[in-house]
């Protein structure tokens, strides 16, 4: 499995997600407390996303081995400034491959995306809906793995105008159909919406008026968190944090098709 999270709100430094909090994302790189199973640690590369401004399409930096071995990370992210991030640390699946355009988060356009989970019975369990994909997404896939399949699947519905709670839960549902026991915490962003949903493990939230995170695990012991029961899709904005079954009706669209809105929210 893998740890993640996305953050939008106030502009903060980097930092005060990935390393500063007690329980940052860093820590759950070597230590996370909930992995279900899912490995012990998450030492197969690392990514984080980040909003400037009002440019359209994020910036990423992305490594292939522990995020605890970069010497750039710390400083990089003690003086960058974003008020909308997604970031995540790797625990590869046996027989993945382990490379940087393997972790997450994937981009195209606006959007940044990360998966925390497995699909079961890779490959041959999901050949089908792999199939209904155009030929060049499969030849231009980010990595052969099951995160960067799922990224193509959403990937493709977005293009094709679905809104983002809309591609994220049909995914879960489809994959979920064709790969029971699958474990599928996706997480999606365009720096002002972003969409997560809990299948087979874990995500805790915590949201005030001004800002909204959702983590794998909770970055501190202070109030306010909240965990997001197994099943859920999450649609979380800055004032804003809805949860529904993704089992119910399709989402609503919230201003958010094709490319949709761009830069990280103001404070």
């Amino acid at each position: 499995m893998c740890r993640h999270l996305a953050y939008l709100g106030p502009p903060v430094p980097l930092g005060a997600l990935l390393f500063d909090p007690p329980h940052s994302l860093a820590r759950q790189s070597w230590a996370p407390r909930d992995m279900r199973g899912g490995g012990t640690v998450n030492a197969d590369g690392f990514g984080v996303g980040w909003y400037v401004g009002t440019t359209a399409e994020p910036v990423r930096y992305r490594r292939a081995g522990p995020i605890w071995t970069d010497l750039t990370l710390p400083a990089l992210a003690a003086s960058t400034v974003s008020g909308a991030v997604l970031a995540a640390v790797r625990s590869a699946t046996v027989g993945m491959p382990v490379v940087e355009t393997a972790s997450a988060p994937f981009a195209e356009g606006p959007w940044l995306f990360s998966l925390n989970g497995v699909i079961r019975g890779w490959p041959d369990s999901v050949v089908e809906l792999a199939g209904r994909l155009p030929t060049r997404d499969l030849l231009t896939l980010d990595a052969s793995t099951d995160a960067g399949l799922l990224w193509a699947l959403v990937r493709h519905r977005l293009r094709a105008g679905a809104a983002a709670p809309e591609a994220v839960a049909e995914t879960v549902r489809e994959v979920t159909a064709a790969a029971p026991g699958s474990r599928l915490n996706l997480l999606l962003t365009n720096g002002q919406l972003l969409v997560a949903t809990t299948v087979g493990h874990a995500l805790s939230a915590r949201a005030t008026e001004r800002s909204v995170l959702v983590c794998s695990e909770p970055l501190d012991e202070e109030p306010g968190w909240q965990p997001v029961p197994d099943g859920t899709l999450v649609l979380g904005s800055v004032g804003l944090l809805e949860l529904r079954p993704i089992d119910g009706a399709a989402a609503p669209g919230t201003g958010d098709r094709g490319a949709g809105p761009t830069a990280g929210p103001a404070p």
